[in-house]
């Protein structure tokens, strides 16, 4: 099993740097909605979907609000900042209020059992994240600051993991995901804040203005973003009575659970950049 997840991962990790490396920007974001329409089909079964022509109908509908999201924030072109930084503020504030769904989880599930809340959950979760990475791509050096994002979400997560299993006591999470530890969490913290100040002492001299306590704030809230991502996803399946979010990738369960992280972590990472002053 971990040699299937190993040989997948690589795979990912590889395509992924291809498309980044080699793709046009227009390219490489309808790259990204083709697998956040695929991350789509999984959540459709989450959301309670069970039929094909269901699942295929939300994913439909998913990707009119890509197209919607794209037109609207001139995504062909510059986008401007006044018309994505409020998206990237609403899913922010989304995000804020998952926490609180997780924390107080399963009650919290009154708020959101139905399968209408859960298939919206579901359109804010991936439109929003496919909006913040198509963006990041507008910056300059777009496509290093996207696979910056997903090394921030890979750090957090390769702490969390060996932390947790060396150290790990007091559950984080035990209704929702009962392998999650405290000490798992503050492991993949200590790793993220690890990457910042690497990635600080990298930046350019043109980047002066952006000191290191910036980068840090960055870098661990996009950190601590992954984590609710993670673990909003991981409540959803628990109440859908589902381990894996469906069985695409070898090793690793269904796509989205490989999306989870980065679904929340993009537009924390986005919106910290633009307040940053990149």
């Amino acid at each position: 099993m971990l040699k299937q997840r190993l040989i997948t991962a690589l795979a990912m990790a590889g395509l992924f740097l291809a498309a980044v490396l080699f793709l046009p920007m227009l390219w490489l974001a309808g790259l990204l909605a083709a697998v956040v329409c695929l991350g789509g089909w999984e959540w459709a079964r989450l959301a309670g979907w069970q039929s094909s022509v269901a699942r295929a109908m939300f994913v439909v509908l998913l990707g009119c609000v890509l197209a919607a999201l794209f037109t609207y924030a001139e995504l062909r072109s510059v986008p401007r900042r006044e018309q994505v930084q409020p998206i990237l503020g609403v899913a922010c504030l989304w995000w804020s209020f998952a926490l609180l769904w997780v924390k107080s989880y399963p009650a919290s599930a009154v708020l959101w059992r139905s399968r209408v809340v859960r298939s919206a959950m579901g359109l804010m979760i991936l439109g929003c994240a496919w909006l913040a990475a198509v963006y990041l791509l507008a910056f300059p050096r777009g496509g290093l600051l996207l696979v910056v994002m997903v090394l921030i979400v890979v750090a957090t997560d390769v702490g969390a993991y060996f932390a947790g299993t060396h150290f790990g006591r007091h559950k984080l999470a035990v209704q929702v995901s009962p392998a999650k530890t405290w000490e798992g969490f503050w492991g993949g913290v200590a790793s993220a804040s690890l990457l910042a100040i690497v990635l600080w002492s990298l930046l350019p001299g043109r980047m002066a203005h952006i000191g290191l306590a910036a980068v840090v704030a960055v870098v661990v809230a996009t950190a601590l973003a992954s984590v609710v991502g993670d673990l909003t996803v991981s409540m959803v399946k628990r109440e859908s009575g589902v381990k894996d979010s469906g069985s695409l990738l070898p090793g690793h369960g269904g796509l989205l659970d490989r999306l989870d992280s980065l679904c929340s972590a993009a537009p924390v990472f986005a919106l910290g950049l633009l307040l940053a002053g990149w």
